[in-house]
């Protein structure tokens, strides 16, 4: 574990709480904040999007007091189908209890990192791999970045922090790279020519690049 690295994972992700909850605050004063209203994502109303972050957060605390017992547990309890099931019911509330969900979650998210000792310890995710928990504050830092541009209030992806798209794009091109046949690696040149911000959209399946088919990456 790199104690600076995490350092500016942390931080990183801290700042997008931020970001996420002024701008959630900013909605709900305009008196016209809707959760049902739709997102970008296909499906997924705005409460959905919101609930996910929530639950997300609290995963994250899960795995975190677990490894501080020297456990490694499955980060969502009840796998994915518990997972969606707890995002499906809480994303009819209202929108102040949704904002209120994701507050609550961030201040015990950020708590917990702050008393954390044990960053050598892991997480099993819902796809069976096992990851150091050293890795979650950059998995929370996308999510929230990432789920931001999702709820399509005014944050887009050119609105991405610079050093967040620099961090994320090494590790999508990463993946783009192993999933590519062996001695076809390096993205299309239509996705090298697009800012990095549109680049790293494509490869999170967030925007199209010309005629290129998805990234089918993440």
């Amino acid at each position: 574990m790199d104690p600076r690295r995490l350092d500016r994972d942390v931080a990183g992700a801290a700042a997008a709480h931020q970001g996420l909850l002024a701008m959630l605050d900013q909605q709900l004063s305009s008196g016209s904040f809707d959760g049902t209203s739709p997102s970008r994502l296909p499906g997924w109303t705005i409460g959905h999007v919101l609930t996910h972050l929530a639950r997300n957060a609290d995963s994250i605390v899960r795995v975190l007091a677990a490894a501080e017992r020297g456990e490694i547990i499955d980060r969502y309890e009840g796998g994915q189908a518990r997972r969606d099931a707890e995002i499906e019911a809480g994303a009819p509330r209202p929108a102040e209890e949704l904002v209120a969900d994701v507050r609550s979650t961030i201040w015990s998210l950020e708590q917990t990192w702050s008393t954390h000792t044990r960053w050598d310890g892991r997480s099993r995710e819902a796809q069976g791999r096992e990851v150091e928990v050293s890795e979650l504050p950059f998995m929370r830092w996308r999510e929230v970045e990432v789920h931001r541009a999702d709820l399509a209030l005014g944050y887009d992806a050119s609105d991405w922090p610079a050093e967040y798209v620099r961090r994320d794009l090494r590790l999508m091109e990463m993946r783009w790279n192993a999933r590519r046949p062996m001695g076809m690696t390096g993205l299309p040149q239509a996705a090298l020519d697009a800012p990095p911000h549109e680049r790293l959209a494509w490869l999170l399946g967030r925007s199209s690049i010309g005629d290129l088919e998805p990234a089918g990456v993440f």
